[in-house]
C-alpha cells in the first residue's frame, strides 16, 4: 500500500509488519502471556485480533493497542517464520485518540474466567482434537492442557462454587488428585472450614493410598516394578516434579515388597536362627516388643577396616563441605552429597552388622525380622527374642536386653539411674505439645475428655485430678519454658496452624462471639471445642514414670515417633553413658562394641546419628499407661 495514503478518522487497513513500530503511548506496560508463547499461538491459528496504529508522518505507524502481539510477529519474523513484509490488519485511529484507544482496549475488555477456560479446552477434546494440537493451538505444553483438562473434570457443584468465589483454584487443583465427584465433596463440604487447605484436601483424598516418592514400601519396590505388576496409581499432575504419584494397591504393593524381602531372609535363614519373619511394614514399637540378645563384634579383616576407614572419611568430608546460601556448591550438588551421604551410611551400618557375631546357642533361642526401613532399604533386625523366650535365652546366653533377674538386674538400675526432673519436664512438655496437637484435629476423643472431667467434678465430686485436661480455662501455651527446643517443632506448628485458622473465622469482638456460636454447624462446634480442649492439656512431670497423660494418649492412638526426635542436645547429653548404651543396643545393637571408649560428647552425637530415622523413644515416650 502507499504509505502516504491519508486515512478516514478509523479504518481498517493491512499493513507491512516492518512498517510497525511499538508506541510508548501504550497503556500497558507489564503482563501478559509471555511473548514466546503468543508467538507459537499466532503461527498455529494466525492473528486473531488486529492492532490499532496511529499513523508517523507516513513513513511508519506505531502501535497503541497490541504491543505484544507486535513483538510476537517480530519474533515469528526474526526466526524467518514470517516475511518481514507480511501484512499485519490494523485499526488507524488520529493521533488525538490514541491514548484513549489503547487504555479502552485495555480496561474495557472482560477477561474469561479460567474455569470457561478449563471446560473449554474439554470441549475441544470432545470434538476430537488431540492433546498435542490444543497445545500447539495455545502455545502451551501438553502439561498444561493436561492440568486444565483435570480441572474441568473437577465435579461441577466445585466448579459452581469456584465461580462464585466460594473455593479457591488451589484447593481446586488439590481436590483434582481424584476423579471421583462423591469424594471430591466430601472432602471438602463434609469438614470444617479450617480443614480445606489444599494439603489437608489432599492428605484426606490420598489417605488410603501410598506415596510413591516417600512411602517407604513403595520406595523399596519401585514404580516401575508396581506398574508392571498391574498397580493401580493416580499422578497429582500438579504437584512437582518427581511428586505427586499416589499408589492405589497397597495389598499389591506390601506382597510385592514380600516377595523381594524373601531373597534377603532365605540368606538370613542358613545362619541358624530360630525363626525369620518378613515385615513389609514395621513400627518402632513392635520392634521395640522384643528383647535382643547382644553380639560380640569381631576383630575386622584388613580388607574390611580399609573400606570402613575409606567410608568414615568421605562422610566426613561432606560433613565439612559448607553448605547454604554462602556456600559455592548449588543446591543440585549439595542434594547429591546429601544423597551420597545417606548412601555411605547405609554401607557402615552393612559393614558393622558383618562384624556382629551372635553364639550357637542365642541363635537357637532369638531370631529375625527383615523388614523395609524408614528411607525404604532392606534391613534386618538380629538377635530378637520373644517375650515367651526371654528366659530361655537368659539361660542360654546369659545376655539377653531386659531379662537379668534378682542381684544382676538391681545393680544394672543402680548405675543407669532415671532420667533428670529437668529432662523428665522436658520431655513431658514435647509430649503435652503432641497430645495438643493430636487432640486439637480429635473432637470425638476431646468432647470425651471433657465430659469426663465434668462428670468426676458433679457426679463423683472429684475436685482435684491428676487428669492432663485441666478446665479452668487457662491454656497451656509456655511449654517452651521446660523445653527450649520445642518452639518451631511440628506439634507447636500444627496446633497453632489451626488455632490461627479458627482465630481468622471468630468475631473479633467477644460481645459477638455467643452468636456467632450458635451459627455454627454441630461439626464446626466438636472442632473448635477440640482446639479449646488442647489447649488446656498439662502433661508436663518432674517424674519420669508419671503416667496421668496415659489413658489420654491411648484414647488419641499417640505415637511420639511422629512428633519427637532424638538429638544429642534434646537427650542423649543430659542422660548417663549407661542410657545411651542402653539406647543404642535397641537400634543399633552392633556399634556398641566399638563405642565402648568414647567420651559422651562423642557418643552423644553418635548415638543421634544412629538413631536417625529409626523411630527410637526413650522409654517415658513410649509409655501410654
Amino acid at each position: 500500500m502507499d504509505m502516504q495514503t491519508t486515512t478516514s478518522a478509523q479504518e481498517l487497513v493491512l499493513i507491512p509488519l516492518a512498517a510497525l513500530r511499538p508506541s510508548r503511548r501504550n497503556a500497558r506496560k507489564t503482563g501478559g502471556t509471555p511473548i514466546k508463547q503468543l508467538a507459537r499461538s499466532i503461527e498455529r491459528v494466525g492473528l486473531l485480533q488486529n492492532l490499532t496504529v496511529t499513523a508517523n508522518g507516513g513513513k511508519h505507524y506505531e502501535v497503541e493497542a497490541g504491543k505484544r502481539r507486535l513483538a510476537a510477529l517480530q519474533l515469528l519474523a526474526k526466526r524467518k517464520r514470517l516475511p518481514k513484509s507480511y501484512e499485519v490488519p490494523c485499526l488507524v485511529v488520529p493521533d488525538a485518540a490514541a491514548r484513549t484507544a489503547s487504555l479502552t482496549e485495555n480496561t474495557q475488555r472482560s477477561a474469561m474466567h479460567p474455569a470457561d477456560e478449563f471446560e473449554a479446552f474439554k470441549a475441544l477434546v470432545e470434538e476430537g482434537k488431540s492433546i498435542e494440537d490444543i497445545a500447539a493451538d495455545f502455545g502451551v505444553t501438553p502439561l498444561t492442557v493436561q492440568r486444565r483438562l483435570r480441572l474441568a473434570n473437577v465435579s461441577p457443584r466445585l466448579l459452581a462454587d469456584y465461580r462464585k468465589g466460594q473455593v479457591t483454584l488451589e484447593q481446586l487443583m488439590a481436590l483434582a488428585v481424584t476423579d471421583d465427584h462423591k469424594a471430591q465433596e466430601q472432602a471438602f463440604y463434609e469438614v470444617p472450614e479450617w480443614q480445606r487447605d489444599p494439603r489437608t484436601l489432599r492428605e484426606h483424598l490420598t489417605s488410603e493410598d501410598a506415596d510413591a516418592a516417600r512411602d517407604p514400601v513403595a520406595r523399596f519396590v519401585g514404580f516401575e516394578a508396581y506398574e508392571q505388576a498391574g498397580g493401580g496409581y493416580r499422578r497429582d499432575l500438579f504437584a512437582d516434579q518427581g511428586q505427586g504419584v499416589y499408589l492405589t494397591d497397597r495389598a499389591l504393593l506390601d506382597r510385592l515388597a514380600t516377595d523381594r524381602l524373601k531373597e534377603t531372609a532365605a540368606t538370613v535363614e542358613a545362619e541358624g536362627w530360630a525363626w525369620v519373619e518378613v515385615v513389609p511394614r514395621s513400627t518402632p514399637s513392635e520392634l521395640y516388643a522384643f528383647r535382643r540378645v547382644q553380639p560380640k563384634r569381631r576383630k575386622p579383616s584388613r580388607r574390611e577396616a580399609q573400606a570402613i576407614v575409606k567410608l568414615r572419611r568421605r562422610m566426613r568430608l561432606i560433613d565439612t563441605t559448607p553448605q547454604g546460601e554462602d556456600a559455592e556448591i548449588d543446591e543440585a550438588q549439595a542434594t547429591a552429597l546429601q544423597e551420597e551421604r545417606e548412601a555411605i551410611a547405609v554401607k557402615l551400618e552393612a559393614a558393622e552388622q558383618a562384624l556382629a557375631e551372635y553364639s550357637p546357642k542365642a541363635r537357637a533361642v532369638a531370631g529375625v525380622v527383615v523388614t523395609v526401613d524408614a528411607g525404604g532399604n532392606a534391613v534386618v533386625h538380629r538377635g530378637l527374642v520373644r517375650e515367651s523366650d526371654a528366659k530361655q535365652a537368659q539361660a542360654e546366653d546369659g545376655n539377653a536386653e531386659g531379662a537379668d533377674p534378682g542381684k544382676k538386674k538391681r545393680t544394672a538400675t543402680a548405675k543407669n539411674p532415671g532420667v533428670s526432673e529437668k529432662l523428665a519436664r522436658q520431655l513431658s512438655a514435647h509430649r503435652t505439645a503432641a497430645i495438643q496437637a493430636e487432640l486439637a484435629r480429635q473432637p470425638q476423643v476431646a468432647l470425651v475428655a471433657v465430659v469426663h472431667r465434668l462428670v468426676l467434678k458433679l457426679f463423683y465430686e472429684v475436685r482435684h485430678t491428676d487428669a492432663p485436661l485441666q478446665l479452668d480455662g487457662t491454656p497451656q501455651t509456655k511449654l517452651d519454658r521446660y523445653a527450649p527446643d520445642l518452639p518451631g517443632s511440628p506439634a507447636v506448628a500444627a496446633l497453632a496452624e489451626v488455632r490461627q485458622g479458627w482465630k481468622a473465622r471468630l468475631p473479633a469482638e467477644p460481645e459477638a462471639l455467643f452468636i456467632a456460636l450458635r451459627e455454627l454447624s454441630q461439626d464446626d462446634l466438636l472442632s473448635l471445642l477440640a482446639v479449646c480442649a488442647a489447649g488446656c492439656v498439662d502433661a508436663v512431670s518432674p517424674r519420669e514414670a508419671d503416667g496421668r497423660a496415659g489413658e489420654l494418649s491411648a484414647a488419641l492412638g499417640l505415637d511420639m515417633a511422629q512428633w519427637w526426635t532424638p538429638t544429642a542436645a534434646g537427650y542423649f547429653a543430659q542422660v548417663s553413658k549407661a542410657r545411651i548404651f542402653e539406647a543404642i543396643k535397641s537400634f543399633a545393637p552392633e556399634y556398641v562394641k566399638q563405642l565402648e571408649l568414647a567420651k559422651k560428647p562423642e557418643l552423644a552425637a553418635r548415638a543421634e546419628e544412629l538413631a536417625a530415622g529409626k523411630g527410637w523413644l526413650p522409654e517415658m515416650l513410649r509409655r501410654t499407661a
